[in-house]
C-alpha cells in the first residue's frame, strides 16, 4: 500500500499570499522548510516580528546571521529576513571564492523576501556621495592619512570602497576596536554612515568633540566645515543615523527614572550622545540581550533600542520589569515590511526553481567588500 505525500503548492503572485491566514502561512512555511531540510536557512534579525522570528534557522544581529549561515557547507539558499545590505554581506560571505570553489563551483542563493526592504539609515550614505566627499577632502588634507571606515549598516558598495581605500567595517559590538586599528594606521577616519556610533564610540576612546567634524553629504562647500575644521579633525562623521534610535530622547530617560524608581537605562550607541550619557548602560545588541539574560529576577530595565526585541525580552524574562524607553512607538518599520505572506511567497517559488528577490552582489564589488570584512575579522 503507498503512501500518497501531497504535492506542493504550485506558487503563484505574491496577491495570491496576503489574504491567507497566518496559521496557513505558517504551516506552508513549515512544509517548505522540512522539505528542503538543511538545503536552506532562514535568518531572523532581532528586529523582525514575532511570527517570522519563529520560523528562523537562527536569530541574530546581521553579521551573526551571515557569518552562520555562511559556515554551513551543506546550504543551498538562504533567506534572509531582515532588510537589503544584511542580505548583501550573505551573499559575499558565503558567495567568497574559496567558499565556492569548495562547492564545486556551486553558489549559494540569497533571498530577501521584500526587497522594499531597506535601511534610512544605509540610504543616507550613496556611493557617488561617499566618493564625492573622499575628492572633495582631498584638496584639503592628504587621504593618505585617513582611514575610511563604514558601519556594517551599509550598502555593499560601500564596504567595497573602504576595501579598495584600505578601510575596514565595524560593527557596534567592535567599534572601538575597529577604530584603534585604524588609528595605528591613520591620523584621521572618515566614519559612515551613523554619526552617532562614531561619536560615542571616539568619546570612549577619549577624543574630544574639538577633534571631531561632521560632513553633511548635501553641503557643497567641504560638507558644511572649514578647512581649519578639517585639518584639525581626527574623526570625520558622516551626517547619518538610525531613524529608530534616533526617536530616543534626554527626556525619555528623565521621565523612566521618575517613573520607575530603581531602574537601569539600557541603550544602543546608535543613540545620540545625550541619552548615551545618561544612560547606565551603553551596548550593541548582543550586549543588550547578555544584560537582561544575566540579570537577577526583580531587575528593572528602560531599554532604548527597536521596540520588537525590547518587546521579546520581557517576554521572555518575565521575571524582570522591562519597558521600552520611548513613550512613543518606534519600531524599524523597513523590517516590518517582511511578514508570513512575503515569507511563504519567497520560500514556495525557492522550492519550486524560480527563486525571487534574489541578492547578487557583483564580483568586483564582492571582492573588494571581502577585503574590508576580512580585515574587521582580523581585529582582536
Amino acid at each position: 500500500m503507498s503512501t500518497h505525500v501531497a504535492a506542493p503548492p504550485s506558487p503563484g503572485p505574491f496577491s495570491d499570499y496576503r489574504p491567507l491566514p497566518d496559521a496557513v502561512l505558517a504551516a506552508r512555511i513549515e512544509e517548505v522548510r522540512r522539505r528542503m531540510g538543511r538545503r536552506l536557512v532562514i535568518l531572523g534579525h532581532h528586529y523582525q516580528q514575532d511570527g517570522v522570528i519563529a520560523h528562523a534557522d537562527f536569530q541574530g544581529d546581521s553579521y551573526q546571521l551571515s557569518r552562520s549561515a555562511a559556515e554551513r557547507d551543506d546550504c543551498e539558499a538562504i533567506v534572509f529576513c531582515g532588510v537589503h545590505f544584511m542580505a548583501e554581506t550573505a551573499d559575499i560571505l558565503a558567495n567568497r571564492p574559496a567558499k565556492v570553489a569548495a562547492r564545486g563551483g556551486r553558489r549559494v542563493t540569497v533571498v530577501l523576501p521584500d526587497m522594499a526592504a531597506g535601511c534610512s539609515m544605509a540610504d543616507m550614505a550613496a556611493i557617488h556621495q561617499v566618493e564625492d566627499a573622499w575628492a572633495d577632502l582631498g584638496t584639503v588634507i592628504d587621504t593618505a592619512e585617513i582611514t575610511p571606515v563604514t558601519y556594517i549598516n551599509s550598502a555593499a558598495s560601500l564596504k567595497a570602497f573602504c576595501g579598495r581605500h584600505g578601510g575596514i567595517v565595524c560593527t557596534s559590538s567592535n567599534a572601538r576596536a575597529v577604530l584603534e586599528w585604524a588609528f595605528a594606521r591613520g591620523r584621521r577616519v572618515l566614519f559612515f554612515p551613523d554619526q552617532h556610533l562614531g561619536r560615542n564610540t571616539a568619546r570612549t576612546m577619549g577624543i574630544d568633540l574639538g577633534e571631531m567634524c561632521v560632513w553633511n553629504p548635501h553641503d557643497p562647500e567641504l560638507g558644511g566645515n572649514t578647512p581649519a575644521a578639517l585639518r584639525g579633525a581626527r574623526v570625520i562623521l558622516w551626517q547619518g543615523h538610525c531613524s529608530v534610535h534616533a526617536m530616543f530622547r534626554p527626556e525619555h530617560v528623565d521621565s523612566m527614572r521618575k517613573n520607575v524608581p530603581g531602574v537601569k537605562i539600557l541603550v544602543h550607541p546608535e543613540c545620540s550622545m545625550e541619552v548615551v550619557d545618561k544612560a547606565d548602560l551603553v551596548g550593541s545588541t548582543s550586549f543588550i540581550l547578555r544584560q537582561v539574560e544575566q540579570a537577577p529576577p526583580g531587575t528593572k530595565w528602560g531599554i532604548g533600542t527597536e521596540l520588537h526585541l525590547v518587546r521579546r525580552l520581557g517576554a521572555n524574562h518575565p521575571g524582570q520589569e522591562v519597558h521600552f524607553l520611548s513613550p512613543v512607538v518606534c519600531m524599524c518599520a523597513t523590517m516590518y515590511r517582511i511578514d508570513l505572506a512575503h515569507l511563504c511567497w519567497s520560500l514556495e517559488h525557492l522550492e519550486a526553481g524560480s527563486p525571487v528577490n534574489v541578492i547578487r552582489v557583483d564580483d568586483e564589488t564582492a571582492r573588494f567588500a571581502v577585503e574590508a570584512l576580512e580585515r574587521m575579522l582580523a581585529v582582536k
